[in-house]
């Protein structure tokens, strides 16, 4: 083979490894674009929610306060769910204590695409319930948001 032969197969060969490149990078690019609706975050969420949860439909979470484990039963997902910075997703949950439906803990749950879907990251007990001698029981919270940030109360 010619030097000039080779020369061109040699710059062939790259622009095909440029292209290849090229290709991989578009199709990386278009899973990060896809949009996702608040029904996606629902049922992203309730996937996570019940993929933890035991044969008894308990739903387990460390306790960083108490150190403890928790087995709560799922009640509902709280209106609105949302998009922080365009590429994070955030919905909120209401989750009761086993054969005590108003003792409620709040947990939040941060997701983020992965191949297409929309998977969970992070889970955290938001507001833990609290029983006030007028009113029962109420949901008392542990951190706040300031710009989409956990800030801690305590």
């Amino acid at each position: 083979m010619s030097s000039s032969s080779a020369l061109v197969v040699r710059v062939a060969a790259e622009i095909f490894a440029l292209l290849v490149l090229s290709l991989a990078t578009a199709i990386a690019n278009a899973q990060d674009d896809v949009v996702f609706y608040a029904d996606d975050i629902k049922d992203a969420t309730r996937r996570y929610i019940s993929q933890k949860q035991d044969d008894s439909g308990l739903f387990s979470i460390h306790d960083e306060v108490t150190g403890e484990t928790l087995r709560l039963r799922f009640v509902k997902i709280h209106d609105p769910v949302r998009v922080i910075d365009g590429n994070r997703y955030f919905a909120c949950t209401d989750f009761a204590v086993p054969d005590e439906p108003d003792k409620l803990y709040d947990l939040d749950f941060w997701l983020r695409p992965s191949d297409g879907k929309l998977v969970v990251y992070e889970e955290r007990i938001h507001k833990e319930p609290r029983r006030a001698a007028l009113w029962g029981w109420y949901k008392h919270p542990r951190y706040t948001f300031v710009n989409d940030e956990v800030v801690p109360l305590y």
